[in-house]
């Protein structure tokens, strides 16, 4: 049976996770854009159910839309 205290293999901190950071940063991404995307949809399909009038439904789809791209877009890193 393998002594449980060996530490032959494993050592902690030593494995690269450059490709778990960039696919961890790519799901963030997706879901957030794919978020705003969708309420952005909802928004606009409920008030044209609702309201029957596209014009209206179109501009607050679009005001949400650019409403939301100015709040999550990437904040430019101080050095």
């Amino acid at each position: 049976m393998a002594d449980p205290h060996a530490s032959g293999d494993y050592q902690r901190g030593t494995q690269e996770i450059s490709e778990q950071v960039s696919t961890f940063h790519l799901v963030m991404m997706l879901t957030k854009w794919g978020s705003l995307g969708t309420v952005a949809v909802i928004l606009f399909t409920t008030l044209i159910l609702s309201t029957g009038n596209f014009f209206t439904a179109f501009v607050s789809a679009i005001a949400l839309t650019v409403l939301g791209v100015v709040l999550l877009r990437e904040k430019k890193k101080a050095h």
